[in-house]
């Protein structure tokens, strides 16, 4: 083992996903998320490269929340020989298993439609829960001998944790590193704010908005209204690419606002994704993470994720009646990029429609569909069937569960900058993490770092 402590970025450099860092010292190795990379045929092709470092050698993986692009590779790192513990949350280890026994579904089919063996089976993802301990947030756990950890809500979505390891070297004295992984969008709608962390020698953050500011929840939630109420008006079709996990629960909670209080009227709205019915399970049972206002309304009786004609469409067949319902109506579908599920069938339906309005609610990677769509091309190739979009698309940032520029250097301005030695930036474009790594240069004085892939930084 080497002697020294240092942190080394195997993915989430230069892109948005793929999250993937080791963090190494005497006597450990331990990962920092494992991640699927999303994107173009260039990005996404990297998942089935072998793991630059030999699985079978790291002791530990800590998980900062259950996206797919920080979870989506756990079980290919077991099947490639990984046998040590796995930390997170006890919400974080819940979300996960149903995301990646619903990711080992498309892989599988990924893997027959392309004639090839697939990355890791049931029994890969089974062994990683196997593996799978849980650590509450603002407690102190021993890792090793000379290495603890506490976990801050990162207030992204429910269960994210940022992870800040405290390591004793060898001289007796202690240095301390954050890995944020996500930062909220504080203030969220269902969650608390991110906490806010005093002291650190390194920061590992995210920029994934580095570059840019989201609209306020007011200016946004008004978007969101006036989009529905037009195309109500026009009796179209609304459709809503969404991620399952965080933002479908958060659409439909403020569907369930709109229509209690009357802003629009009741018609149908159909949740057309398997995954997101059972998460949002999950969210109905989990409740003691929301924010106060949440928690006062579920207090008051109000079944925050349900309201009159909302349908949960889990099987195939009842998919594809939704076709046979008039409009207007409402379609939330998997995946929020539409790079795969049940939206890319509706799409392909009713993007032609001029009376169709696409709502997009998240952050588009290059060379997806949605990316594609929000950048106003107006050809799509659906398996070789391209459709000619007449849909008005309608792009609403303020939903996002990211911090923007301004809100992640008011995330380091609370830190201790004297103390503050480097802070790494990456998970994001690269003009993302330039723009945001220049600011916290100019604005707060401190040393910032765009971390190139595979490099090894010293923490000594």
């Amino acid at each position: 083992m080497n002697k020294d402590f240092s942190v080394t970025f195997y993915g989430g450099v230069g892109t948005v996903t793929g999250s993937n860092f080791l963090f190494a010292g005497p006597e450990f190795r331990a990962l920092v998320d494992c991640g699927m990379f999303q994107g173009d045929a260039g990005v996404g092709g990297r998942n089935s490269d072998p793991f630059p470092y030999d699985p079978a050698s790291i002791d530990f993986l800590f998980v900062t929340h259950a996206h797919i692009d920080h979870i989506g590779r756990i079980p290919h790192l077991v099947k490639a020989g990984f046998n040590g513990k796995i930390y997170s949350t006890p919400e974080t280890k819940s979300i996960a298993e149903l995301m990646l026994l619903d990711a080992l579904h498309i892989e599988e089919m990924s893997s027959r439609e392309k004639g090839i063996l697939a990355l890791y089976d049931e029994v890969d993802v089974r062994k990683s829960f196997t593996l799978w301990q849980t650590l509450p947030y603002r407690m102190d756990h021993e890792i090793t001998n000379i290495l603890s950890v506490n976990l801050k809500d990162a207030g992204h979505i429910l269960g994210s944790a940022m992870y800040l390891f405290t390591y004793t070297q060898e001289t007796g004295g202690k240095q301390t590193i954050l890995f944020t992984g996500d930062l909220g969008n504080s203030p969220s709608v269902l969650l608390p704010d991110t906490e806010y962390v005093d002291e650190a020698d390194y920061v590992v953050m995210d920029s994934v908005y580095g570059d840019r500011n989201h609209e306020d929840r007011y200016t946004s939630l008004n978007k969101f209204k006036t989009a529905l109420l037009e195309a109500i008006s026009r009796q179209g079709a609304v459709l809503i690419p969404a991620f399952s996990l965080e933002r479908t629960q958060t659409i439909l909670y403020e569907l369930n606002n709109l229509i209690e209080n009357k802003e629009i009227p009741s018609i149908p709205v159909f949740l057309d994704s398997p995954l997101a019915i059972k998460l949002t399970t999950i969210y109905e049972r989990i409740s003691s993470l929301y924010n106060s206002d949440v928690q006062k309304d579920i207090k008051g009786g109000d079944k925050i994720f349900e309201f009159p004609r909302l349908k949960e469409t889990a099987r195939v067949e009842e998919s594809k009646r939704i076709t046979n319902t008039p409009n207007p109506k409402v379609i939330i579908a998997g995946s929020g990029m539409s790079t795969a599920g049940r939206i890319l069938h509706h799409e392909e339906h009713y993007l032609p429609d001029p009376k169709t309005t696409l709502i997009l609610m998240g952050y588009q990677a290059p060379g997806t569909i949605g990316r594609n769509l929000e950048e106003g091309i107006k050809k799509i190739n659906f398996k070789e069937k391209e459709v000619i979009v007449r849909a008005k698309v309608v792009k609403i940032d303020g939903f996002s569960g990211h911090k923007d520029s301004d809100n992640l250097v008011d995330f380091v301005a609370h830190f201790d900058t004297q103390k503050l030695k480097k802070v790494f930036i990456l998970l994001g474009e690269p003009k993302s993490s330039l723009f945001l790594a220049q600011r916290l240069h100019d604005y707060l004085g401190v040393k910032t770092v765009i971390p190139e892939g595979g490099k090894t930084y010293s923490l000594d």
